[in-house]
């Protein structure tokens, strides 16, 4: 028969763990451990909840008197057991309004054309695209997010004592207190800047971050070897027009601009003439109406449009 863990030595692992997390960082692999940890007994996720409440408060004393203790009791088990009461009425009186929106990451999933606004609990907003998958936790010294798939942008509140970091593969993006988007894609992410400055940097590369300013963007490959240099793009209104349920062309081809529509769309464009994909144009659509983006070039180009169930084909005069 398996011991039932106790109470105190519960207490004794959540403080470490408060610690640790404090003093690593976060990253993908001390997550998934204390996921695991809080899922095995419903008891720890509680005990980490009182931890890091008075972690957050400046009661560390009282937390980093576990650290070093050992599990089993023995002659300090009545001054453990008071330092649990110390510390826990502590959090208990702060519980609602620090522990529950802090205890784990949330996590935010958009379906095929969805876009959301997320506000987070610091004043920050975010603002994740199309089929995408963001998580965000909010440390003590850490505002940690990890885009997992798709497109977001970020309008990061000031917080010096707390970077706020963004994870996209191997891709890391810090910023203080800045606007940018960020876009995983196969084999990099791209990063756009719209206010402030931010350091881009792939994990594993010996070389400095790049600082990449308002008005520019920069491409982070997955492979070491640093980002490309950041450079000054005057169209990022028109990328992040998406923001406001908008795509802009403006002299984009024809299949880049389908391309486009189709992030958003069930039914998929497809432009049938090779030659007819090289035209290029310009216009305002909503990202939802792809047979009024088929119908204008058809008109526009003299050529027409098929509509079946799953598809929008247009086709040269």
């Amino acid at each position: 028969m398996v011991e039932r863990e106790s109470a105190a030595d519960i207490e004794a692992d959540a403080a470490r763990w408060v610690v640790r997390v404090d003093r690593e960082g976060e990253n993908p692999g001390l997550r998934a451990e204390l996921q695991a940890w809080l899922a095995g007994d419903r008891r720890r996720v509680g005990a980490y909840a009182r931890a890091e409440a008075a972690w957050t408060h400046m009661d560390r004393a009282s937390v980093l008197a576990f650290v070093d203790m050992p599990r089993k009791a023995g002659p300090s088990l009545v001054r453990r057991r008071g330092v649990i009461a110390g510390f826990g009425a502590l959090a208990a009186s702060l519980a609602a309004a620090v522990v529950a929106p802090r205890l784990l990451s949330r996590r935010y999933d958009t379906a095929l054309g969805e876009i959301r606004r997320v506000p987070m609990s610091d004043g920050s907003v975010a603002a994740i695209n199309t089929d995408s998958v963001v998580e965000i936790a909010m440390r003590p010294r850490l505002r940690a997010v990890k885009l997992e798939r798709g497109e977001a942008w970020f309008a990061v509140a000031k917080d010096p004592e707390r970077p706020f970091v963004v994870e996209s593969g191997p891709v890391r993006v810090r910023a203080v207190g800045t606007a940018f988007s960020v876009r995983k894609r196969d084999g990099g992410s791209d990063v756009l800047v719209t206010e402030g400055v931010v350091e881009v940097w792939t994990q594993g590369d010996a070389g400095p971050p790049r600082r990449v300013a308002a008005g520019q963007r920069v491409f982070a490959e997955n492979e070491a070897g640093g980002p490309t240099a950041p450079s000054a793009d005057a169209d990022l209104g028109r990328q992040l027009a998406w923001r406001d349920g908008q795509i802009v062309l403006d002299g984009q081809t024809l299949a880049e601009a389908a391309a486009e529509f189709n992030r958003y769309n069930d039914r998929k464009i497809v432009v049938a003439d090779p030659r007819l994909a090289n035209e290029r144009f310009v216009g305002w659509f909503r990202t939802n109406d792809p047979e009024g983006f088929a119908e204008a070039a058809a008109t526009t180009f003299k050529g027409g449009v098929t509509r079946g169930r799953d598809t929008i084909v247009l086709r040269g005069g």
